[in-house]
C-alpha cells in the first residue's frame, strides 16, 4: 500500500525514478497551527496573531541521492528534494486597538466584519542540513537531523468577506477604508477565487524514531504575491498601514516513513 501510495504521489510531481538504486524515498505527513498576517486586526498584536489562527495539513514526499555515486558527495549528504500539497484554513476577525475602547460607529463595524480563507498548495523546496550528513543520522535511532529549507509553491485561495450587520459594499455595514477602489477591484475588500504564487522559508529538525521512521517539527514562513488571499486590501495609497502582502506561519509537526523498492 505505501508504494502504491508513493508511486502516485511521484507522478503527481513528475518524479521519475529511472534508478531506485541510487534514490532514497520518505513519505510522511504534515499538520499543525497556521498564524495568518493579514489585514484582519492590529500587526504586531497577540490577541489578532491568536485569534486569526487556523490549522493546516500536508502529503510531503521527500528525495535525496545519498546512494549515488555521481561525484557530488557534498550535495548527496546534505540536500533532500522535498514536494509537498498541502491544506489550510484560517478564519478571520477584526482584533486590537482599532475594535478596543470607546465604542464607535466604526469600531462596532469593524466587529462585525468576518472572514475565511481556504489554501490549496502544491510546491517544492530543497532541505539543507548544514551540521549532519544524511547517512549519519540514518545511521543511529535517537539522531536529529536538523535543517533549512527554501522553496515556491502554486497557492489556490478560496476567500469569503462578510458582516453580521449586513452586506458588505453599503456604508451602513462597511468601514469607509473598505469601500473605495483598490487594485482594480470596486472595494477594498472581495469575495473571490484565485492563483498566486507563494515563496517559503523554513528551519525545522527531524528524529530518527527507528530505522524507517522518523518525527520531526519545523517551522515556515510562507509569503504570498498577492494582498487578496484574506479578502481584504485597502487602497495602499492611502492607508500606508496595508503596503505588506498577506502571509503566514505554519508550526508543523509530522512523520515520515522510508520506503523501500
Amino acid at each position: 500500500m505505501l508504494k502504491q501510495i508513493a508511486l502516485t504521489f511521484f507522478a503527481i510531481f513528475g518524479i521519475t525514478t529511472v534508478s531506485n538504486a541510487q534514490l532514497a524515498h520518505e513519505i510522511g505527513l504534515i499538520f499543525g497551527p497556521v498564524a495568518f498576517q493579514s489585514d484582519y486586526g492590529q500587526r504586531n498584536d497577540q490577541s489578532t496573531n491568536i485569534g486569526n489562527t487556523g490549522f493546516g495539513i500536508g502529503a510531503v514526499h521527500w528525495l535525496n541521492f545519498s546512494s549515488a555515486a555521481n561525484g557530488n558527495e557534498y550535495f548527496n549528504e546534505h540536500f533532500k528534494i522535498r514536494s509537498e500539497i498541502s491544506f489550510s484554513k484560517t478564519d478571520f476577525q477584526h482584533f486590537g486597538r482599532w475594535v478596543e475602547g470607546k465604542p464607535s460607529v466604526t469600531k462596532e463595524k469593524l466587529k462585525a466584519m468576518s472572514g475565511k480563507t481556504f489554501l490549496f498548495n502544491v510546491g517544492t523546496q530543497l532541505n539543507y542540513s548544514p551540521f549532519t550528513t544524511i547517512h549519519e543520522f540514518e545511521k543511529y535511532v535517537g539522531s536529529f537531523y536538523p535543517y533549512l529549507s527554501l522553496g515556491i509553491m502554486a497557492s489556490y485561495y478560496d476567500t469569503q468577506a462578510n458582516s453580521s450587520l449586513g452586506r458588505l459594499g453599503t456604508p451602513a455595514t462597511t468601514p469607509d477604508k473598505y469601500l473605495i477602489p483598490s487594485e482594480g477591484n470596486q472595494y477594498g475588500f472581495s469575495t473571490e477565487s484565485g492563483l498566486t504564487i507563494s515563496a517559503l522559508l523554513g528551519v525545522g529538525v527531524q528524529y530518527k524514531l527507528n530505522e524507517m521512521n522518523d518525527l520531526l517539527f519545523e517551522i515556515r514562513y510562507q509569503g504570498f504575491n498577492s494582498d487578496w488571499i484574506d479578502g481584504l486590501n485597502p487602497n495602499r495609497d492611502l492607508y500606508k498601514e496595508n503596503k505588506a502582502k498577506d502571509s503566514q506561519v505554519w508550526f508543523n509537526f509530522g512523520y515520515s516513513h522510508y520506503l523501500e523498492f
